[in-house]
């Protein structure tokens, strides 16, 4: 499902407005070639790695499983958590408004076919993420979610950035 219920149900009596909510990301490595997994987004025809919305008292690590499995029907492990980074503001095109606070996480692959599982993803594929055409896919948020998971040290990066909302028009997601 594409928006959870419960933001279904606060919109009911919000309407569009502003909605600080954690996401998570997952950055799924498979080991025997070291590719990502992509998805398409149904939404806006963007790749990204597999990423949600954490559910009301859901850890995020587990929202990357879930996600997984529900986007691309794989099982993952969860490695490490890479960066903590709240995103820009953003305004869908239904008018909705709202930020998120994204958990990356480095994943790796365990099992299961990768296929569009749900109608969140149009297409999955896995790519070699260092082939500058396989790059050029995707938008500069979401090559630094990659770069940084597979990049990973043993530190968690936090971005001190300030994604304030402000007066005027927000990024389109």
């Amino acid at each position: 499902m594409p928006t959870p219920e419960y933001i279904v149900n606060l919109r009911k009596k919000i309407g569009h407005e502003y909605l600080w909510l954690s996401g998570a990301t997952a950055v799924i490595r498979r080991d025997e070639d070291g590719k990502v997994l992509l998805v398409k987004r149904s939404d806006n025809g963007r790749w990204t790695p597999v990423t949600g919305i954490v559910d009301p008292g859901e850890n995020p690590a587990l929202t990357c499983i879930r996600e997984a499995y529900e986007e691309a029907g794989v099982r993952i492990e969860v490695l490490e958590l890479a960066q903590v980074k709240a995103d820009p503001a953003m305004r869908f095109s239904n008018g909705d408004r709202c930020q998120f606070l994204d958990h990356t996480f480095l994943c790796r692959w365990v099992s299961g076919q990768a296929r569009v599982n749900d109608e969140e993803s149009s297409q999955v594929r896995w790519v070699d993420v260092t082939d500058p055409q396989e790059r050029s896919m995707l938008s500069e948020r979401m090559l630094d979610r990659i770069d940084t998971a597979l990049n990973y040290d043993g530190h968690c990066r936090f971005d001190y950035v300030s994604h304030a909302p402000k007066d005027g028009p927000e990024s389109s997601r």
